[in-house]
Order: C-alpha cells, then sequence, then structure tokens
C-alpha cells in the first residue's frame, strides 16, 4: 500500500491509517513549539510563585505579597532613574498595580502550560513585557534589544503556530463552544 502525505491543516503531515480515517502526524517543530511554549509559560508562573510566597529566588520571604510586600515595587522603584523612571517608579506599590501584575503574570503562565487561551496570553504577555521594557530604558547592555523583546516575539510566534495543540489542551479548548463563538480565546 502506498503512503501519500498531503499538506493538511496548520501545514501538518496527513498520513494515512488503516482505516477509513487519516490520522495527524505531530512534525519536530511542533513539539519544539509545544516545549517553548510550556518553558516560558513557566517562567511566568515561577515570577508569579515567588513573588506570592517569597520561595527566596528572587523574592525574600518577608517580601513575599502574601506577607504584606508589594510584587511591583523592587522592580520599578528601581527603574526611577531610567528615561520613563518617574512614571514607572509612581505605579510601585499601588494596590490596583501589584493586582494587574500578579494576575497577568499567573494567567500567561498557566494558559501557555496548559495550552489554552494562548491569544489572550500573547496579547496580554506581550502588553507586560513591552511595559517592563520600556522601564528599563536606556537599556545598559545593548541600544533596544533585551529578553524582553525576544519573549514578546516568542510568544507571537507561539500564538501563530498554535502551540497549545501540542503537548496542551488547545485542540481540544478550540474546539469548545465558547472558543468557537469567540476566537480570540484560543
Amino acid at each position: 500500500m502506498a503512503i501519500t502525505e498531503r499538506r493538511g491543516r496548520q501545514g501538518a503531515d496527513v498520513v494515512p491509517g488503516p482505516g477509513a480515517h487519516a490520522m495527524t502526524a505531530r512534525r519536530p517543530v511542533e513539539y519544539v513549539w509545544g516545549i517553548a511554549r510550556m518553558a516560558i509559560g513557566w517562567i511566568f508562573l515561577w515570577a508569579f510563585l515567588d513573588k506570592l510566597f517569597g520561595l527566596g529566588f528572587a523574592t525574600p520571604g518577608n517580601k513575599a505579597w502574601i506577607n504584606g510586600g508589594s510584587p511591583t515595587t523592587g522592580f520599578l522603584k528601581g527603574t526611577a532613574e531610567n528615561a520613563l523612571g518617574g512614571f514607572f517608579s509612581s505605579l510601585a506599590g499601588q494596590g490596583w498595580a501589584d493586582w494587574l501584575f500578579m494576575i497577568g503574570l499567573a494567567g500567561i503562565g498557566t494558559a501557555l502550560i496548559l495550552g489554552a487561551g494562548i491569544r489572550v496570553a500573547a496579547i496580554s504577555g506581550g502588553l507586560l513585557l513591552m511595559l517592563m521594557w520600556a522601564a528599563e530604558l536606556p537599556l545598559t547592555t545593548n541600544p533596544f534589544l533585551d529578553e524582553h523583546v525576544i519573549y514578546m516575539v516568542v510568544i507571537a510566534g507561539l500564538a501563530l503556530a498554535n502551540a497549545g495543540d501540542t503537548l496542551g489542551i488547545g485542540r481540544w479548548w478550540g474546539g469548545t463552544a465558547l472558543v468557537q463563538r469567540f476566537p480570540i480565546l484560543k
């Protein structure tokens, strides 16, 4: 029996199986995107957990959010001397800023790890990363490029590649009535 390949949805190889149904085979690049998605998701989720509980990596226990610390104060107060430092340092310690920041970290990290809501995670994560990049201007090691910009590009690529479909629940999530009605939630 000759096996022919054709390009299926999202460029995956469609390989005829032993029945009437075709099976979509995963390509190595899809696994790379899936692993990259989970890795970047872990970066966001870890930042949330460390700031929430003060696990001693970036946040000491006595400055944990559950102990009354502010998750935005350390980073934003450190921007006072930067080009936009006046604006960003004025946000440090504001309750609404702390809540938005922590909800953002938790939501972006969870969405990326699970593979559902990647589009919303890419938009909100890109915005958060852009603000963090802007707070550090001028950059000390490069005129314009740092890890925040790289993460923005990769997160956009994750959304465009439907990276939640491999090693995640994105395919199932995309088939739900809610996502069918509101595709931005994919």
